[in-house]
């Protein structure tokens, strides 16, 4: 009896032997599957590839309803299936103008840069590239009390909108941006100006007034920085100097408010200048800005007017 239990037991040792690569075969086969199931479920769904048409119409459809960031993403699927065709230029400069209304102006200026360097050989749309650039810097157009990098970067572009394509439909919207660009630009010369001014720092405030008269003699700004230089010039004395810009306010802004506040400067001098101011003198406060420049004012309700791409 013993010996057959031992002959069993020795038995069952033998095929477990046997057996044992064969379970951990089976194993090592069965994680191997639940691991590949893992990373299918982790992929990125499949993009199939589909007519041009109607990838672009969906992409289309769904900008006309105001979803830009969908739409961004559909119209960037154009392009991936259906590069270099007429559909793709198209894609890519929907997807920037996508960007820009929803205010991301650093992926509008991306992509837009990414069309030029494409499609440099189609004018009509290159020239929209360009001002769409140019449009998301102007509308980062910040107020005179800070810096003016957008300003300046603004201006310089819409000027390349307009030297490159003069007759386009996007150059007329351009020049009149660049006029704000400037008179912003010029009210920050002001504003430091002004502030020189008060501290009796009058050679300091005297650059940045005729940086205004030299540099943006078509703005709203020009009067009153005439105006400052006469003030400059009568606190330090030079009243030979203040008699001249005073004349040429005169000349040019006889019915302005600065320039009866010169006048009447020039007057309580002894200098009798000859042009009389068409309004009466009113000023009260010498720093104090009497309206909103109308460039200035019309530089709020000039955002978010950007001409749609024509396509």
């Amino acid at each position: 009896m013993n010996s057959d239990i031992k002959s069993n037991r020795a038995t069952k040792a033998k095929i477990m032997v046997l057996l044992a690569p064969l379970l951990v075969a089976t194993i090592g086969l069965g994680a191997c599957q639940n691991g590949i199931g893992a990373r299918n479920k982790n992929k990125a769904p499949v993009y199939i590839e589909r007519p041009v048409e109607g990838l672009y119409n969906d992409a289309r459809d769904l900008f006309d309803r105001g979803d830009y960031a969908e739409a961004v993403t559909a119209f960037e699927e154009v392009d991936r299936q259906h590069p270099f065709s007429e559909w793709s230029r198209r894609s890519v400069i929907m997807a920037a103008f996508s960007n820009y209304k929803q205010a991301k102006y650093e992926d509008a200026i991306a992509a837009a840069q990414n069309f030029v360097s494409l499609y440099q050989g189609n004018p009509e749309s290159s020239a929209y590239a360009y001002y769409l650039i140019a449009i998301c810097y102007f509308e980062q157009i910040v107020d005179v009390g800070r810096d003016q990098r957008m300003t300046e970067l603004a201006l310089a572009s819409l000027n390349q909108v307009v030297q490159r394509y003069p007759t386009s439909a996007y150059a007329r919207d351009a020049r009149l941006k660049m006029d704000m660009a400037r008179d912003q630009l010029a009210g920050k010369e002001m504003e430091i100006g002004r502030y020189y001014l008060r501290q009796n720092q009058h050679l300091a405030a005297i650059i940045r007034f005729r940086r205004v008269v030299d540099l943006y003699q078509t703005t709203s700004h020009v009067p009153e920085a005439l105006h400052r230089l006469v003030e400059a010039y009568v606190s330090m004395g030079v009243m030979e100097e203040a008699t001249k810009i005073g004349a040429v306010l005169g000349y040019n802004y006889p019915g302005s408010d600065w320039y009866a506040d010169s006048y009447g400067l020039l007057t309580a001098r002894g200098v009798h200048p000859n042009v009389r101011p068409t309004r009466e003198r009113g000023l009260r406060n010498p720093f104090k800005k009497r309206e909103r420049p109308a460039a200035t004012a019309s530089l709020e309700s000039a955002r978010g007017t950007a001409i749609a791409p024509a396509n």
